[in-house]
């Protein structure tokens, strides 16, 4: 019987194969008694698990380092092996079998719970996904207690149709074997848009829906799958009708992609003459490679999160600063925007704990993080300061602050950004005096008085995710008010539109760095609003340039003209569509 399922799409594409059911070992799980004299014994048992679960992650490292491999995995990996070596997670499960004399499986399912439950509390998007690493590291653990093998089996399929892999979760380990095993795409039950299998996912251009809630228990082995990694749509034993017709719209895209790539040394130019700079978001030192690949003018948004995530200390100066020159040199003559520590309440640092920014807070996102953060804590913040200036003198990098909405922390910034120099110049390092600052809007309250901002600063760039959901008060995370958050709401593109023409009337540089940026439906609404810089996930921006390549910029401002005095956002959509 046919049937469809919705769910997220997270990397785009068609796959159509057999359906190759991953089983969920937490789900799997029972409980029961040990005799007191069986305790040890499971002490042991445990410990030989996580012994081997280490083992297991630390052999993954050699294969996510092998050519070809997105760079993201090694540091998923790393991660991984963080967090299982982490006491809370197994001294607590130990804990459980010697009070509770219950089996190891059991007791590490509960202990897992009592970890993730502090995830859910985190505001932001991005760390609260990070609660499906940690099931993901017990997983593999209550796999190998079960006897279980970990990695997927090849299979071979009857026809030339891919395997699409069906599970309740998956992480970024997994999806190493993907390559290797003709693995077309993958749905799962779980996950999110920020979710590290998605980011792996898109890195490897397989076709993934996830956040499908039911799938895993539909679907059946060898079931006729078809996924629409485009539109999150999986349909299960499609008809013929609709098996043909997905078949040639896979061929059609494929071809489509396959054209694209000759657009990588093409001139980002609409085609009456306006150039337009197309740069990369980046959050590893490593992808500035792929930044390079896709032909990027250079990098729009390096975010330097990952050096301050899952340790127990914190990056020194020198650390910093070897990884933010690494990105310079590897891009050279093209410009590096790096903003600075975008951290806080809601963020999950364990070498931040007792600091300012991770108390606990009734509202997180709301709260003293970002540059509040940082302004909170003027030493760790120089340091990475100081980190950034000295990088500068090898490339042409410029600095991003997050989060500003008062004109006194733009002039507390700066006088930091001052010191910092002088602190150089006493220790004889060189570094680029004329660095350049900008400022990130992403506050309806720095949208609406940018004075400050165009005075003191030297470029913009607007972060459309925080900017749509401080604006609408949406966390399009949670369920029951996703489909509220709207991009394209009136009120939103208002905002967006009037920094990007006053920043114009003053000739300051402006971007857009958030997912609208990479989205190129919406490519041809930014260009008519005057938009010439656009950052995005390197995955993106050959479409991206394309659309570019065929916009008219002088006739879509006089049509977006008109859609900006629209005040619903279904009329809106509907002429967004026509442009």
């Amino acid at each position: 019987m046919t049937f469809s399922l919705h769910g997220q799409a997270v990397s785009g594409g068609i796959a159509i194969g057999r359906a190759h059911l991953v089983s969920h070992a937490i789900l799997e799980v029972a409980q029961y008694q040990l005799r007191e004299r069986d305790a040890a014994g499971e002490l042991v048992r445990f410990d030989k698990a996580v012994a081997t679960a280490s083992a297991e992650l630390n052999a993954l490292r050699s294969e996510a380092s092998v050519p070809g491999a997105p760079a993201e995995l090694s540091a998923f990996v790393d991660l991984h092996v963080m967090i299982l070596a982490d006491p809370t997670l197994t001294d607590g499960v130990r804990e459980l079998i010697r009070e509770r004399r219950c089996n190891a499986e059991w007791a590490m399912v509960q202990q897992m719970q009592l970890v993730v439950d502090q995830f859910d509390e985190f505001e932001d998007a991005y760390l609260r996904e990070r609660k499906q690493d940690i099931v993901q590291v017990v997983e593999r653990v209550l796999r190998i207690l079960q006897g279980k093998p970990r990695k997927l089996a090849k299979r071979k399929t009857t026809t030339d149709d891919d395997l699409i892999v069906v599970a309740n979760d998956l992480s970024p380990a997994d999806t190493i074997q993907f390559k290797s095993l003709k693995i077309g795409g993958f749905v799962t039950d779980l996950g999110g848009t920020t979710s590290h299998t998605a980011i792996v996912a898109r890195s490897l251009a397989i076709p993934a829906v996830v956040g499908m809630q039911h799938a895993r228990p539909l679907i059946q082995d060898d079931d006729l799958l078809i996924v629409d990694g485009t539109r999150g749509v999986l349909i299960v034993d499609p008809d013929s009708g609709v098996l043909a017709e997905y078949r040639l719209r896979k061929t059609a895209l494929e071809l489509e992609r396959s054209k694209l790539k000759r657009l990588v040394t093409a001139r980002s130019r609409t085609l009456d003459g306006d150039d337009v700079e197309l740069h990369a978001n980046i959050e590893l030192p490593q992808d500035a490679e792929r930044a390079k690949e896709v032909g990027a003018d250079g990098v729009g948004l390096f975010r330097t999160e990952f050096l301050f995530m899952n340790r127990d200390e914190l990056p020194d100066e020198d650390e910093q600063f070897e990884a933010y020159r690494s990105v310079a040199k590897t891009l050279g003559d093209k410009l590096v925007t790096i903003r600075t520590l975008d951290i806080g309440a809601e963020k999950e640092a364990r070498a931040l704990r007792n600091r300012a920014g991770n108390r606990s807070a009734p509202n997180p996102a709301l709260g003293l993080r970002a540059i509040r953060f940082c302004l909170a804590e003027p030493q760790l913040f120089l340091a990475q300061l100081r980190a950034i200036l000295r990088a500068s003198h090898y490339g042409r990098i410029r600095l991003l602050v997050p989060m500003l909405a008062h004109a006194h922390e733009i002039e507390q910034t700066l006088a930091l950004i001052e010191l910092a120099k002088t602190q150089l110049r006493e220790s004889r390092h060189k570094f680029d005096d004329g660095m350049q600052v900008g400022g990130m809007i992403e506050i309806p309250a720095a949208a609406l008085t940018l004075g400050p901002f165009l005075r003191r600063l030297d470029f913009l760039s607007i972060g459309t995710n925080d900017l749509i959901q401080y604006t609408l008060a949406i966390d399009r995370t949670d369920g029951s008010v996703a489909h509220l958050y709207d991009p394209l709401h009136p009120a939103v593109l208002k905002l967006i539109a009037q920094t990007i023409q006053s920043a114009q009337r003053v000739g300051m540089p402006v971007a857009v760095c958030g997912e609208m940026a990479g989205d190129p439906k919406l490519t041809k609404l930014l260009l008519g609003m005057g938009l010439r810089q656009f950052s995005m996930h390197p995955a993106q921006l050959l479409e991206v340039k394309q659309q570019i390549m065929m916009a008219d910029a002088s006739q879509l401002a006089v049509r977006v003209a008109k859609i900006l005095k629209l005040d619903e956002s279904d009329k809106i959509g509907e002429q967004v569509d026509k442009l």
